[in-house]
């Protein structure tokens, strides 16, 4: 039976990445690139066309299935060398008169960094399609929302008005932005067959190259494993390609976790506007029977941090010594634990009961948003007064007028801050001062009293946002 437990923390194991970076299938992409390097010595005639058609499909089939516990078995009793310990196992395999040809001419980290390329290549399949069918919900929810109105909020405090739909599209654009980044740098993903230094010696010098024609040997094996060649490496690939990839998926960890933390705190009970679903059978406490806990938001939120510190991991391989050294070796082995925490975020996300997925589930509530919206009255609308008077010519500091002395007295008094503001420019200037106010803004300041329409373009923004997440998935198919 194989062991298909993936790196991390073995509470969070999403399925769909076992045939990707599950124990056991760790080598297969090793044996894929070794089996790609064979076939492209056969195809320049290194290897005779009679010792070629040993390789089989089914002694492919073979090679592929070796897994890494039997790699570690060898390692350990024997080799002492991960990669030595494949060859060993998969020269049991095939025919005798192919055995001399496995690993020829390649270095233990031809085999070993071009594999990982594959996998995180395969691993991006996964991310790709489940943050796009994120994506989705999320243009959902910004079209449903549009015009939702909600209390925007900085530092905790209420703010300007917005609408839902437009803080649902500030979380979809930032999937947009780095689900496209993470596909930009997947495609640059690269590989090597260079050599034990990265100089091509072996190819150089005993003939390979010479056999290749317009393309290198390096380019050769590569196309059929489906990618390119690094511009130069040593003996390991150069880090940046990687890095980049594997922080384009931070990022887009970083996002969710965003919308997590958002999500827990529009949940807090003095707050209410929004409510993850509560299944049957959960429950929130282990004694306080009436809580509904953010669990699951805060599990998004979780997962970010998780992430931020795996990635320090990933710069602390951007330093080798010399060519390369053993250090960052037992840490790369880790990587995929990024791509674990993400797919288990995105999973999370389309986690479904009764067919609908967890982010269709998250509920509303118009009530309170309106009791939110409605609590400080209009004192929201000191922006757009204290502009308006600024505009109109108001030769004082209009911010000042109304942030200290109109302000404090409509609360005192009860009354708008529209009015506050009329006595407080009646109180300065006199009548003659608010003649000239009124002149020159004749429409515009008697309006400002209604908060419902100082939403500015939020709800335009939104839908122009989920029009190019539209475009992005039409693009896609």
């Amino acid at each position: 039976m194989r062991n298909l437990s993936l790196p991390g923390n073995p509470r969070y194991q999403p399925k769909n990445l076992q045939a990707i970076f599950g124990y056991d299938n760790l080598f297969r992409s090793v044996a894929r690139v070794e089996i790609a390097t064979m076939k492209t010595l056969g195809e320049i005639g290194i290897i005779p066309a009679a010792t070629m058609a040993l390789l089989t499909r089914a002694v492919e089939k073979k090679l592929l299935a070796i897994t890494t516990t039997q790699v570690d078995r060898v390692e350990r009793e024997v080799t002492r060398h991960d990669i030595r310990a494949w060859v060993r196992i998969a020269q049991g395999i095939v025919d005798p008169k192919l055995r001399p040809w496995i690993h020829v001419p390649l270095t233990s980290y031809d085999a070993l960094d071009t594999a990982r390329a594959l996998q995180f290549v395969e691993g991006h399949k996964v991310v790709r399609q489940l943050t796009d069918e994120v994506i989705g919900h999320f243009i959902t929810q910004v079209n449903q929302f549009a015009s939702q109105l909600q209390i925007g909020r900085t530092h905790g405090q209420h703010a300007l008005p917005i609408t839902v739909g437009f803080w649902f599209a500030t979380i979809l654009s930032r999937v947009l932005a780095n689900i496209q980044n993470a596909n930009d740098a997947a495609e640059k993903l690269v590989g090597k067959i260079s050599g034990a230094v990265g100089a091509y010696n072996a190819q150089a010098r005993l003939g390979i190259s010479a056999r290749c024609g317009g393309k290198t040997f390096e380019v050769r094996v590569l196309e059929k494993l489906g990618l390119k060649a690094a511009p130069i490496s040593t003996q390991i690939l150069l880090p940046e390609p990687l890095a980049q990839y594997l922080f384009s998926c931070v990022m887009l960890s970083a996002v969710f976790g965003q919308f997590g933390r958002d999500c827990r705190h529009l949940m807090r009970t003095e707050i209410g506007e929004l409510c993850e679903p509560f299944d049957k059978g959960q429950v929130g406490s282990s004694t306080m029977a009436h809580k509904r806990n953010p669990v699951t938001f805060e599990g998004l939120e979780g997962g970010w941090v998780k992430n931020q510190n795996q990635f320090g991991l990933v710069l602390a391989t951007m330093v080798s010594e010399h060519q390369r050294d053993l250090v960052g070796s037992s840490i790369a082995r880790d990587f995929p634990t990024i791509i674990i925490n993400l797919v288990t975020q995105l999973n999370t996300l389309l986690r479904k009961v009764e067919g609908r997925p967890f982010i269709g589930r998250i509920s509303i509530d118009k009530e309170a948003l309106d009791r939110n919206f409605k609590a400080q009255g209009d004192v929201i609308l000191a922006e757009p007064i204290y502009l308006a008077l600024q505009m109109a010519g108001y030769l004082g500091d209009a911010h000042e007028l109304v942030s200290r002395k109109a302000l404090p007295y409509a609360r005192e008094h009860k009354v708008s801050l529209l009015k506050a503001t009329m006595w407080a420019l009646e109180d300065k200037h006199g009548s003659a001062l608010m003649r000239e106010i009124r002149s020159e803004i004749p429409n515009g300041l008697m309006k400002l009293d209604k908060p419902k329409l100082y939403t500015g373009a939020a709800s335009a923004k939104a839908l122009e946002v989920a029009g190019a997440a539209e475009a992005y998935l039409k693009g896609r198919q």
